[in-house]
């Protein structure tokens, strides 16, 4: 391979392994969580963002690419999209199954609103990030949003199976 087609592959790749980490980190570290367990918020019991192009948590490693075609990046337990500039995907997979789905928008008009992912608006911080996590436990899975802040930010969705 030569040096700039490998500087293509693993540059946004790195970008979006670092953009995923960072993501969990937030959540790790305290962020605000939304536990969506009944009681009065009904709404919040039932996931709004259930699937990506196609691919839900729990599907089989053949389907997905059936679904989104052949990954940038193919292996075992994790696959790498890449379908523009400013949207890529990461699929993971657990014994041949999806347990996370990651998604990065480089741009806010491609990226969807916080209300279409969690059902909810977000109040943006000063700088203009964005960050919620919520769970379902009835449907297996946590799903979140986060904005960076600044002009040009980085948007990333993410659902993943509860362990």
């Amino acid at each position: 391979m030569f040096p700039t087609s490998r500087w293509i592959v693993t540059v946004p790749f790195r970008f979006t392994l670092v953009a995923f980490i960072a993501a969990i980190v937030v959540c790790v570290t305290g962020a605000s969580v939304a536990r969506a367990q009944g009681g009065s918020d009904r709404k919040a019991a039932k996931p709004f963002y259930i699937e990506y192009k196609g691919v839900r948590i729990g599907m089989d490693a053949g389907e997905v690419r059936k679904k989104l075609g052949d990954p940038k990046d193919k292996g075992d337990v994790q696959d790498f999209y890449m379908f523009s500039e400013k949207e890529t995907a990461q699929v993971f997979y657990d014994k041949g199954k999806v347990m996370a789905v990651s998604v990065n928008y480089l741009d806010d008009k491609s990226a969807p609103l916080p209300k279409i992912v969690l059902g909810i608006d977000l109040e943006a911080k000063p700088d203009g990030g964005m960050f919620k996590l919520v769970r379902y436990p009835d449907a297996g899975y946590w799903v979140s949003y986060n904005r960076t802040g600044g002009d040009d930010p980085l948007i990333t969705v993410t659902m993943q199976r509860i362990q």
